[in-house]
């Protein structure tokens, strides 16, 4: 996704040119490029028998929607779970911890 914020429009071809050896193949991209589509986040415009996609969703919309996907397949809809399974790993800290409380206090106070 973030070649489309980065640059606009594309074609599977300029996608594929970005990438470094060894590049993936065509067919691997495109089908990665259409199940973004499908699932809402590209759309394409036609130009013969070629598509040029483009982002119809922000970064920050991309993030929320994928935080949540994330959290409900793997934490069985619990942000509780997730945050401690981040404890648990020690990939977070006291600090931070300490920051998402305030902001929760916050959220809950307007």
């Amino acid at each position: 996704m973030g070649f489309f914020w980065e640059k606009g429009p594309l074609f599977v071809k300029e996608i594929l040119a970005f990438y470094d050896e060894p590049k993936p193949h065509f067919n691997t991209l495109s089908t990665i490029v259409r199940g973004l589509e499908e699932k809402g986040f590209l759309a394409h415009h036609t130009y013969g028998n070629t598509y040029q996609y483009y982002a119809v969703v922000s970064e920050s919309d991309f993030s929320k929607r994928t935080l949540k996907s994330v959290i409900s397949k793997y934490f069985n809809n619990s942000y509780l779970s997730a945050v401690s399974s981040l404890v648990k790993e020690e990939d977070i800290s006291l600090d931070d911890l300490k920051k998402l409380i305030q902001e929760v206090e916050q959220k809950n106070e307007e």
